[in-house]
């Protein structure tokens, strides 16, 4: 076994970053256990370095605070203007991304990472503009407080005592390339808050007798230094997975326990986790798992093994292999563990000898630089030499049965050869044992090889039917015999079995590979999560289930794409699962009576639910089935969180909409309502000096138009209320046409003074089932609209019409305006929607009223280009025949 060779999965990984790597921005974040420490000074400092060496380095946003040595350093930088934006009457200043990527710079330095933008950027989070320059290939620099990453914001809100609302996604720090932490002791920190250098004014006594308290400031220098041990840790195990590994890089301790179905391995996982405890290391537990077969009893000390080490915190490792202590090694050098933990060898010697030797003479000589610990068992007593037996893999009953049928019917034919033939026999009986060796285990292949050279001794080699040998060439070829179908059997059963664990591990790579391939190409998060259960369904053989849990209301919701309908019990394990956020169910110690294997899906420290599978087969699953199922979990949580922070996203850029909106309907309705009360407050004032008559009745005239704007206004405002609410009921009745088209000129008709009108009504016209009111309402904003946008002189046509062979009823009016571009057509109906070449005045809300009212009746609107220019805008009913009562 090459132990330095990298596995499949690890190979897979390593393709699978660097194609998202490529073409990707590099991202360097300065991060600090609170504001002050220096992030932003050392940031700059950076960009100056670059700089002088020929970077193209583009300031995007810093917050200096007012800090004179920090604007000093923005001396000789190249700084992008910051965008304004109006917000509630106040002007923000927000970095310009827009700005960036026109001027596409090497290096752009972007300030406080988690901060919200104002509404109406293009994002709500800088985070996120970050994540946009990186897409476009530029390099970023910033800076982040250790409250504001989600993972750690609770654990600070417990600490300090304050609520930490603005928090960067632990994925975008998973994107880093380098993370600089800049590091400042309490004391020194505290000094600097006095001198004013990180608050001033009033908010620094506040600040030092809260969150700047040197018991917290202690707490959180401790979390940001783990936070940065551990990617540091993460990045070095990257680096070391993709190479061939012969020795470990002792940067740290990291120790790693071997877990078996013994009854000590109770005893080695808690004495390695006492051991990383006081070492302040983190441990690795690893299970190999041998061709052996184990039975109920031991495999379930061995479930019971591997979970108490996932309980007491270790990393769960698993491989394949007879090579037990190989299989270690390998292990360890693929997670630099600098420390192997095994227990006393207290096997047969014998026994020991036939497997190559114990484990430890056998770690000591292929460890190289790793320490080897040999804890001794509590108990006194030795296992005995049946069970000792045992625990070595000697196969099935069917392979041994297999190789003596094999050896009969050989030696059936064989023995019927001429005696001068006895080269020949050994010859076959070799092939045999190689042939045999292809099918069954090691030591029936041993058995194989060690019968065959007595049987063609004892039957072939003269003298016959003796173990006596009395040619010297003879005992010579026996011996080469002997060595030669020993030794080739054994090798060739050890590559099958080498060739079985890498056709495991290339299954679970392939598995994985499918997974995330079809997880990143799903066009939705419903589409991802079938294919994963349909995945899963296939590997096990089973039947799956995936259950969201919101945490929040503590509520259960069972997928659509689950195949597994889980009944009342088996929720209850899935809802223990998420709060525990542990494996529970079947095959478990945990609610093991239910059927369904249940396993959290945990991102980030958040659980979105739980995914179980349903095993149809009586055995249980391996581990190495468990960590893949724990895979599939993981991923799915993945897709979860990945879909949660989309939606989170445009639910931010629908408010930010929402507020741009109500910005708008705000400044418009504030115009709109001014001009009339400005017409009618300066009419009052001027009536009583006005003298003469012709005078004040065009003052009164004037104001009489200004109120029936200012009702229109209301009027629109408040039926726009009741569509949106729902509480708009239509009364349906028969009417005539004529009325209904008279009733709307009557309303317009000081509007059409200066515009000819023509109207369009046959006699003939058949009464109509609709809503009187919401009709003639409907016409009035269609003539409006016309009267608006259409200059003075221009004709506007208005009618009715039966249309589709007698089928409907339309009231239209045409107008000869500048028309309406194809664009504004499919919008022109929507809420606060105005076209392009729409003259000012007005919210945008008579068309959307009007299309609303058709809709509530069962009618149409629509719109069209007139002939010859112009617009023309139809209401369509359908025509019922009235009940005569005859």
């Amino acid at each position: 076994m090459d132990i330095g060779k990298p596995s499949p999965d690890v190979l897979l990984t390593s393709l699978r970053e660097e194609e998202a790597r490529a073409g990707r921005g590099r991202l360097k974040v300065f991060l600090g256990m609170c504001p002050g420490v220096g992030k932003t000074y050392a940031m700059l400092e950076q960009a100056r370095r670059d700089k002088l060496a020929g970077v193209s380095v583009l300031v995007g946003v810093v917050e200096t605070h007012g800090r004179a040595e920090t604007e000093a350093l923005l001396e000789g930088l190249d700084i992008l203007p910051l965008q304004r934006i109006a917000y509630k009457g106040v002007n923000l200043s927000e970095m310009d991304l827009q700005g960036i990527l026109d001027r596409r710079p090497e290096w752009v330095v972007v300030d406080e990472l988690a901060h919200s933008n104002a509404p109406g950027c293009r994002h709500s989070k800088r985070w996120q503009d970050v994540l946009e320059l990186l897409d476009a290939g530029i390099h970023v620099l910033t800076a982040l407080n250790i409250q504001h990453i989600e993972s750690r914001a609770d654990t600070v809100r417990q600490i300090a005592g304050a609520p930490v609302r603005e928090t960067v996604p632990d994925s975008l720090l998973d994107l880093a390339d380098e993370i600089e932490l800049v590091d400042i002791t309490p004391q020194a920190l505290r000094e600097r808050l006095k001198d004013g250098k990180v608050y001033r004014g009033d908010g620094i006594a506040a600040a030092s007798d809260n969150f700047f308290q040197e018991s917290i400031l202690n707490a959180l220098r401790e979390m940001a230094l783990r936070f940065t041990a551990e990617r540091v840790d993460r990045r070095l195990r990257t680096l070391r997975q993709s190479a061939v590994k012969s020795a470990v890089w002792r940067s740290g301790e990291r120790l790693l326990v071997a877990v078996g179905p013994s009854p000590f391995s109770t005893q080695l996982v808690r004495w390695t986790c006492r051991l990383a405890a006081s070492q302040g290391a983190r441990w690795v537990a690893a299970h190999i798992e041998t061709s052996a077969a184990l039975g109920p009893q031991a495999r379930g000390r061995l479930d019971a093994n591997l979970a108490l080490a996932r309980q007491l915190g270790a990393e769960m490792v698993s491989t394949r292999g007879d090579d037990i202590p190989a299989a270690l090694v390998r292990l360890a050098l693929e997670h630099n563990a600098t420390q192997i933990i095994v227990g006393k060898p207290r096997g047969n010697p014998v026994l020991d000898m036939l497997k190559g030797g114990n484990i430890v003479e056998r770690l000591l000589r292929i460890g190289g630089n790793i320490d080897i610990y040999v804890v001794p068992s509590e108990s006194s007593q030795k296992p005995s030499l049946r069970t000792q037996v045992k625990s070595l893999p000697l196969g099935n009953s069917h392979e041994y049965g297999t190789v003596l049928l094999s050896l009969a019917l050989m030696t059936g034919v064989l023995i019927l050869l001429p005696a001068r033939y006895y080269l020949a026999a050994g010859l076959i009986y070799l092939l045999g044992v190689v042939l045999l060796s292809l099918r069954v285990g090691r030591w029936p292949v041993l058995l194989a090889g060690v019968a065959s050279a007595f049987i063609w001794n004892y039957l072939f080699i003269l003298p016959k039917f003796t173990f006596h040998i009395s040619a010297p060439e003879d005992y010579v070829l026996f011996l080469a015999y002997f060595v030669v179908a020993v030794v080739t059997g054994q090798l060739t059963a050890r590559i099958r079995l080498q060739a079985s664990d890498e056709h495991n591990r290339e299954a679970r790579a392939t598995a994985l590979f499918k997974l995330t391939h079809t997880m990143a190409t799903a066009r939705s998060m419903d589409e991802a999560i079938f294919a994963a259960l349909k995945q899963m369904d296939e590997l096990f053989s089973a039947r799956s289930a995936l259950v969201f849990y919101e945490g929040e209301a503590k509520e259960s919701r069972v997928h659509p794409s689950s195949t597994f309908l889980p009944d009342a019990r088996e929720l209850g394990v899935a809802l223990w699962v998420c709060k525990n956020r542990r494996p529970a169910g079947r095959f478990t110690d945990t609610l093991s009576s239910v059927v369904g294997y249940w396993l959290p899906m945990v991102r980030d420290e958040r659980c979105f639910g739980a995914v179980c599978v349903a095993v149809e087969r009586t055995e249980t699953l391996t581990f190495e089935q468990k960590d893949l199922l724990e895979a599939f979990a993981r991923q799915l949580a993945l897709v979860i969180d990945r879909e949660y922070l989309r939606a989170a996203g445009e639910r931010e850029r629908v408010l930010a909409e929402s507020e741009r909106l109500h910005r708008t309907l705000l400044d418009c309705v504030s115009h709109e309502l001014r001009t009339p009360l400005a017409v009618i407050t300066g009419n009052l004032d001027h009536f009583d000096a006005a003298q003469d008559t012709r005078v004040q009745e065009a003052l009164i005239e004037e104001s009489r138009a200004a109120v029936r704007r200012l009702n229109r206004l209301v009027s629109n405002l408040l039926n726009q209320t009741r569509l949106e609410s729902g509480t708009l009921k239509p009364r349906m009745d028969w009417c005539d046409p004529s009325d209904i088209l008279n009733g709307a000129l009557a309303h317009v008709g000081d509007l059409f003074k200066e515009r000819p009108l023509h109207i369009e009504l046959p006699d003939d016209l058949p009464p109509v089932r609709l809503d009187h009111a919401l009709t003639e309402q409907s016409l009035v904003n269609l003539l409006m609209n016309a009267a608006l946008h259409t200059p003075p002189g221009a004709p506007v046509s208005v009618g009715a019409r039966v249309a589709d062979g007698g089928g409907r009823l339309q009231f239209f009016v045409a107008d000869q305006g500048p028309g309406i571009s194809a664009t504004d057509k499919t919008r022109i109906f929507e809420k606060f929607a105005r076209g392009a070449r729409a003259h000012a005045g007005g919210l945008g809300l008579g068309l959307s009223i009007a299309h609303g009212f058709m809709l509530a009746q069962g009618g149409e609107a629509f719109v069209a280009d007139r002939p010859g220019g112009g617009t023309v805008f139809t209401l369509s009913f359908n025509l019922e025949k009235a009940d005569t009562g005859e």
